[in-house]
């Protein structure tokens, strides 16, 4: 398992280089192809590859992802080691090690029969051109274990919140700042109303943050432009309703101004309910395989297994590798514990297919 990783982390995979992402997955359908003794179908949506292995009439979708956030050479400031138990380099833990465990599970199983996996190229940076492909995927399945790296202490994810992502531009009217700005309509003044009304929006649970901000040309001139980015975090559906409602029914202040909103909801909440029976399944394997107990977490940030929930099928996230630092330069997996995850998925998969 730690050389199959080694592998993996020495291909950098950088999401915004389709080329890299190109290359990892030959290098990840190979890997898959000696330990599942097929090569997957290649799915290239605009330029970003995609992988598939399907096994018979699938009952059980294993999905996870081959890019990472980290630009092409950053393995010459973070290299690969493994150092008393520990795994280092760029995309270990988030989720080169869930890769690992997914490939050697399954070899470990009589028969792949009822089995589909999809590995992506594109979750890190909002799985735009995958989305589609893994609602249609995921439709018709009994359950949906995804490899996203653990929460602290090695916890399962049965909860994320879903995403939904806003521009909001407000346009005015230019005029020089000092001779006459009277005969303007100061876009960056009505982006201040409207900001304030954009974070009065998020309540509970609910967070609504305003974030990229721009405006305006010299310091000379009433700004006919200004925009702001909004990032929309929800545990419930019904909460991300609201929300967009709210968004797109802002109204300008400033007279002479108007507004234009752009955007919407990205990932539905994977809600506690999609997750909780395979939970509980979960728990009684581990007790069995003499694992347990695992715990549980809820966590803000959205994964693939977003889309899976919403379309209807039980989830279960944060099956990968244990270890911590995701996106960060601490990024690590404890490797003694790879091999009892891969356990676990293993037999995951064989109770509900």
């Amino acid at each position: 398992m730690i050389d199959d990783l080694e592998q993996l982390v020495l291909c950098e995979s950088f999401s915004s280089d389709l080329a890299a992402v190109a290359r990892s997955a030959e290098v990840v359908a190979a890997m898959g192809a000696r330990h599942l003794g097929v090569r997957p179908e290649f799915l290239v949506i605009d330029g970003v590859t995609h992988l598939r292995w399907t096994f018979g009439t699938p009952k059980v979708l294993l999905l996870g992802h081959h890019d990472t956030v980290w630009p092409m050479g950053t393995l010459a400031t973070h290299p690969w080691s493994v150092v008393d138990g520990v795994a280092r380099g760029p995309g270990v833990f988030d989720m080169k090690a869930g890769l690992v465990q997914t490939f050697h599970a399954l070899a470990g199983l009589d028969s792949l029969d009822g089995v589909a996996l999809l590995i992506t190229g594109d979750e890190e940076v909002g799985s735009i051109t995958s989305a589609k492909l893994i609602e249609d995927t995921a439709r018709e399945m009994t359950a949906a274990f995804v490899m996203e790296a653990s929460a602290d202490g090695g916890a399962l994810k049965t909860a994320r919140k879903g995403t939904s992502l806003y521009t909001v531009q407000a346009h005015g009217k230019a005029a020089h700042a000092g001779l006459e700005p009277e005969k303007g309509a100061n876009a960056g003044i009505e982006l201040a109303h409207q900001i304030l009304a954009i974070a009065a929006i998020g309540a509970g649970a609910t967070t609504v943050t305003p974030t990229v901000l721009s405006g305006g040309t010299t310091l000379n001139t009433v700004p006919a432009a200004a925009s702001v980015g909004v990032d929309v975090r929800v545990a419930e559906v019904s909460e991300q309703t609201r929300v967009d409602a709210a968004i797109h029914s802002l109204k300008p202040v400033v007279p002479g101004t108007r507004l234009e909103i752009a955007g919407g909801p990205n990932r539905p909440p994977l809600e506690s309910a999609m997750s909780a029976s395979l939970y509980a399944l979960a728990q009684e394997l581990a007790t069995g395989l003499g694992i347990g107990p695992l715990t549980s977490a809820s966590v803000g940030g959205a994964s693939d297994g977003n889309f899976t929930a919403g379309v209807g099928c039980p989830t279960l996230d944060g099956l990968g590798a244990v270890g911590g630092g995701a996106h960060a330069d601490h990024e690590h997996v404890v490797v003694a514990e790879m091999p009892r995850r891969t356990a676990l998925l293993r037999a995951l998969i064989d109770a509900v297919r």
